[in-house]
């Protein structure tokens, strides 16, 4: 996922998509756990997707709280 992408979304779905990357990351824990894994990049790719949204969440926040102070 781009960043100019995670800019684009709003509030909600940027919630949204965090809790899907999440239950996503849990499943590839299990499936390395297992030896079920296949593709061993995505596990990366899924923990930069997180990192990236709360990054751009916690961007947001402190801008509002600027804005209001």
């Amino acid at each position: 996922m781009k960043p100019a992408d995670i800019r684009a979304m709003s509030d909600d779905q940027l919630k949204e998509e965090l809790l899907k990357l999440k239950k996503e990351q849990f499943n590839l824990r299990f499936q390395k756990a297992t030896g079920q894994l296949e593709n061993t990049a995505r596990v990366r790719q899924v923990r930069r997707d997180i990192a990236r949204i709360k990054t751009e969440m916690t961007a947001r926040a402190r801008k509002a709280a600027t804005e209001r102070a």
